[in-house]
């Protein structure tokens, strides 16, 4: 594989952008308008800097407390070459509105736009027919399942699953999830793909709304947003009580800043739907939820323009 293409600018189509031109591939950001491309160039920026202050404090004494595996191994780092990749990966990520122009040639193309059925069946739709016969098609869905849009991608044997960790060059795992109609051959190319953008590709053998992070991360968060809209207590307490008590980085209001208010929003609606979604002892636990509250304290931050850290204020405020 050669062209990547990412679909949406997002907190992490950005991400996964960055660290593909990172290690070398061509890379396109496929945006709808050019507000989306106003909100996608400070992205950008910000994970340049975020690059080159992680590759400042691996080379300090503290290094190995600091270390960024997406970015170099411990045995083979050598600062300069790796400075030297980000300014090349910043200048040569592309922006492009056509979506005929960028999916042209491209090897695979990988799908990060809102966490919503019907946006995302009309993207495929749109993109189907505009896909060279090779492209392999993934989606990087938090919480959706691959085998629902494969009928809408004019490929199903060359669609599936491909998850991301938040802040990919830290914590750099992609979990590679097939779909009934996925051929051995592209899951392979994916699982290649993975290692090539220095991820640890983890195989998911069976679908799984959530895969296997956010299985396990999703009822943490709406355990702590169900403490807040319920008044048990506010967002730095509760942030705090998580951290202190188990030695975590974050809380899970810290967490919905990171990967955005709409993002939250999105897999609240979505969990809110329950059937399907958990074991029957989940199910159990979540049903006496306030989803209805946990909306209206996020829709609120929404119309407010608080769409988290990079907007610069979510449940906390943050300089720039």
């Amino acid at each position: 594989m050669k062209k990547v293409v990412i679909a949406g600018g997002g907190v992490l189509g950005s991400q996964i952008a960055f660290q593909a031109a990172y290690c070398g591939f061509d890379v396109t950001i496929w945006l709808r308008s050019q507000g989306s491309i106003g909100r996608t160039q400070p992205k950008i920026d910000g994970l340049r800097n975020s690059y080159i202050d992680a590759i400042k404090l691996m080379d300090s004494p503290q290094g190995a407390s600091n270390w960024c595996r997406g970015i170099a191994d411990t045995g083979n780092f050598d600062p300069k070459k790796c400075l030297e990749q980000v300014e090349k990966a910043y200048s040569g990520i592309k922006l492009e509105l056509d979506m005929a122009k960028a999916a042209a040639d491209a090897d695979i193309i990988i799908e990060s736009v809102a966490e919503n059925v019907k946006d995302k069946v009309a993207f495929y739709e749109a993109l189907a027919p505009l896909m060279p016969a090779k492209t392999i098609l993934c989606t990087n869905s938090s919480t959706l399942l691959p085998s629902t849009f494969a009928k809408y991608t004019g490929r199903p044997d060359k669609y599936l699953s491909m998850h991301f960790a938040n802040s990919i060059w830290k914590n750099n795992t992609a979990e590679v999830m097939a779909q009934g109609q996925t051929s051995r051959e592209a899951f392979d190319a994916v699982v290649a793909f993975a290692n090539d953008i220095r991820m640890v590709a983890l195989p998911v053998n069976k679908e799984k709304n959530g895969y296997l992070l956010n299985s396990m991360l999703v009822p943490f968060l709406l355990s702590g947003l169900d403490l807040y809209v319920n008044g048990v207590s506010d967002p730095a307490s509760i942030d705090k009580a998580w951290k202190f008590g188990t030695g975590a980085p974050r809380g899970p209001f810290e967490i919905f800043d990171v990967v955005g208010i709409n993002t939250a929003r999105n897999i609240v609606l979505q969990y809110q739907k329950v059937p399907g979604l958990f074991s029957p002892l989940l199910k159990k636990m979540l049903m006496p939820y306030n989803f209805k509250g946990m909306l209206s304290v996020l829709q609120k931050k929404i119309d407010e323009g608080k769409l988290g850290r990079s907007s610069g204020e979510g449940f906390y405020k943050y300089s720039k």
